[in-house]
Formats: C-alpha cells, sequence, structure tokens
C-alpha cells in the first residue's frame, strides 16, 4: 500500500471521492476557495532560507503531550511519533517550514490497510481546493506535482495559516517579499559581476606599425605573458616599446549595495519572519529568547495544539478534557545566573519539584524527585498538599 493510498484510500475509494465532488464551496468573499503553491522561490535565498531555518529549529524543540483518555489506540501511537517515518522534531521542524515558505500547511491522517488512522504527516500540494459533495458535505481537493489528484473530507484535515486575510480558508502567498527578493538577487548579481570585471581589461592603447589582426594578437599575448602574468617576475616595473601610444587606464566601478542598504535589506527579511540576528546565529538567550518565543515559537504552538485538537477529536472528546498541546520549557534558555535564581525561589515555595528544576539544567530526573518541597527546613507533600516528612530525616534514613 503506498504512501499515497495509505492517505487517501485505494485507487477505487478516491476516484470514487472525487467523483462526487461536484463544484467550489461559495465563500463569503469573490474568491474562490484554493491555494495554489508558489513553487518555493523564496527558499531558495540563502538569507530566508537562514531565517527560516531558525524558525523551524527552534519550532522542532516543542514537546507534543497528548491529555484525556478518548482514542487510547490512536493516542498510544501519536505518543511515539506522529507517523512511522517521522520523530515529532522533524514533523515539526517540516511543517514549520512548510508554512513559512507556503503560508499554509496542510496536515492530513495516514490510514492502515482498514482505513483506521494510525498517523498523521505534512503535504505539500501544487493546489488545494474547498469543494463539497451532493450532501454539502465539505471536503479538501489536493493536486500534486506528479499529476496525482486526492480529496479528503475538511474535518479530517488539519490547516496552519498566516498572513490569512482574502480567503476564508487559505493564507495569502509570499508575493509581498516580492521587491526584498529581487534587491537581494540584484546585489548578489553585483557582486558576481564585481568580482568579473576584476579580471578584465584595464588599460587600452594604440599600436602602430601592426596591420594584420593575427599579429596584435600575437603581440597582446606576448605582452600579458612577460608583464602581466604571476609568473613574470618583472619586480613591479612595466616596460613597453615606443609602439604603445594614447596608453588610458579603464576605470571600472561596479556598483554594489553599500552596507547600510545591504542591512536595511536584511531587515526587511527579518521584520517578515520574525527573527533577528542573535536568532539566526543562536545567540539568543533569556528575555532576547523570550521575546522571540512568544512572538514565534508560542504562536506556532498555540495554533498547532488547536488546529490538531481539533482534526483528531470529537467536542465531546474535547469537552472531557482530550486535547494535544505543544509545550516548551522556556527557562532553559535563561543565564545560569537566572536559572539559579528561578531554581531556589520556586523549589523554597513548593511551586517546582526538584525534577522540574533538574529540567531546566538539562538533568535527568532523580528516584522520588516528583515530590514538592518547601522551605521550612525542607518538607516533602503528599499529592493534598500536606506535610509529610523533613527532608533532612529522609536523607538520614537513607544514609542509615
Amino acid at each position: 500500500m503506498g504512501f499515497f493510498n495509505r492517505i487517501f484510500g485505494t485507487d477505487q475509494e478516491n476516484a470514487q471521492n472525487l467523483a462526487e465532488l461536484r463544484n467550489f464551496y461559495t465563500a463569503l468573499t469573490p474568491y474562490k476557495p484554493a491555494f495554489r503553491n508558489w513553487h518555493g522561490a523564496i527558499y531558495e535565498s540563502e538569507l530566508v532560507r537562514a531565517a527560516i531555518d531558525a524558525r523551524a529549529r527552534h519550532i522542532s524543540k516543542l514537546k507534543v503531550e497528548i491529555l484525556g483518555t478518548a482514542q487510547p489506540n490512536l493516542q498510544t501511537l501519536l505518543k511515539q511519533a506522529p507517523n512511522g517515518f517521522q520523530t515529532w522534531s522533524q514533523f515539526l521542524y517540516r511543517a514549520s517550514t512548510i508554512l513559512d515558505v507556503t503560508n499554509n500547511c496542510f496536515i492530513v491522517p495516514i490510514h492502515d490497510e482498514k482505513m483506521n488512522v494510525t498517523g498523521y504527516a505534512t503535504i505539500l500540494p501544487q493546489r488545494c481546493e474547498v469543494v463539497e459533495d451532493e450532501d454539502g458535505v465539505l471536503w479538501l481537493r489536493y493536486k500534486f506535482s506528479n499529476g496525482r489528484v486526492g480529496a479528503i473530507e475538511f474535518k479530517n484535515c488539519c490547516i496552519l495559516t498566516k498572513h490569512q486575510y482574502r480567503d476564508e480558508f487559505f493564507g495569502e502567498s509570499n508575493r509581498a517579499l516580492n521587491d526584498t527578493m529581487k534587491l537581494i538577487d540584484l546585489n548578489n548579481q553585483g557582486i558576481e559581476e564585481a568580482v568579473k570585471n576584476s579580471a578584465t581589461y584595464r588599460f587600452i592603447a594604440t599600436l602602430s606599425n601592426f596591420a594584420k589582426p593575427e599579429d596584435l594578437a600575437k603581440e597582446r599575448k606576448r605582452f600579458t605573458e612577460e608583464n602581466l602574468s604571476g609568473e613574470a617576475g618583472n619586480g613591479g616595473m612595466l616596460l613597453f616599446p615606443n609602439q604603445y601610444k594614447d596608453i588610458k587606464q579603464i576605470d571600472v566601478k561596479p556598483y554594489t549595495v553599500d552596507s547600510d542598504q545591504m542591512n536595511q535589506i536584511r531587515t526587511n527579511v527579518f521584520d517578515y519572519f520574525g527573527v533577528n540576528e542573535d536568532v539566526l546565529q543562536n545567540k539568543a538567550y533569556g528575555d532576547s529568547w523570550s521575546a522571540f518565543y512568544e512572538g514565534c515559537v508560542e504562536v506556532f504552538a498555540i495554533q498547532f495544539s488547536e488546529a490538531m485538537t481539533k482534526t483528531i477529536f470529537t467536542n465531546r472528546e474535547i469537552a472531557q478534557g482530550s486535547s494535544i498541546m505543544a509545550t516548551s520549557n522556556r527557562l532553559q534558555y535563561l543565564s545560569n545566573k537566572d536559572k539559579l535564581d528561578v531554581s531556589s525561589q520556586m523549589a523554597d515555595r513548593g511551586i517546582m519539584t526538584r525534577n522540574e528544576i533538574r529540567e531546566i539544567w538539562n538533568l535527568p530526573p532523580i528516584e522520588g524527585g516528583d515530590v514538592p518541597t518547601i522551605r521550612g527546613e525542607y518538607y516533602l507533600l503528599d499529592s493534598e498538599g500536606n506535610t509529610t516528612q523533613n527532608v533532612d530525616d529522609v536523607t538520614e534514613e537513607g544514609e542509615e
């Protein structure tokens, strides 16, 4: 059973689904609810790719947790990995990258031979349309670059969007970045031409007593080899006979973007994707990283959590507490001094357990470390918050 069929069903089932779809869903806006892939043109820029990669790297560190008791078999599978060929880290990285490049990310279910959902995967269609069948049920019809077409019922698909404005379902394209992309391309071309021009002609002169073109070519070759080649060994002195007249230097000044203009281009890209130099070069920590987290990572985490929860669980299951949540331990990005302050303050007040504090320092959990302590001296608390034993007494018993 191929990957395409594990998503869209057998060829016969997929063909039947496509046959039942009659027309576009009528939205409020005059635009057809359709998304067309912009072929990832912006991802070919080094600067843009670095910005997208910086976001995806941090988003891939989110921890996906499944809460509640609904659909236990599926929960067991998803707790390990989103599907059979990706880890959650790889899944989140690709989802973030697709979302930044196309402003839309489609997450669809994967089925086994009996059409039971066994996981979820991100797909990258060339085109996606919202259509409805004869009963008015909404479907998403995907067309891929290899020409294959498949359809999945809308409620079973998860859509993440950015820059959503005109369309009720899909985000806008990245055409707003076109001008900046052109400036980046022109600047790269300017640098390339500047390098080429540095190896071109620098002088022009009139040579007397040479009538044939081949004689001129031989003289130019001789002069270059004896005076301009790296092995000439002329000691820095250039000598030429009096046949050369009207010698003039060609002053080539290729234009390239100056540093201020280049910084403005970089700022345009950073502003568009919500990153900065420190994030790209892994220098952000503490308050700087917290600001990046709240403006970028947390936004993705919230949308991903809500969209996946709505896709996987029914309204009743959600009301009973079932959900998917993407979280991150932001405290790990504090400076060592700030980590120490947080650790001591949180432990003294019984807000964090010893294992939670060890997680901040990237240390493994210890046995008995999930019980909170309060400063009193320090006392262990039971699940209801009642005092049990003094920590010092427990330590002395262990030593005995």
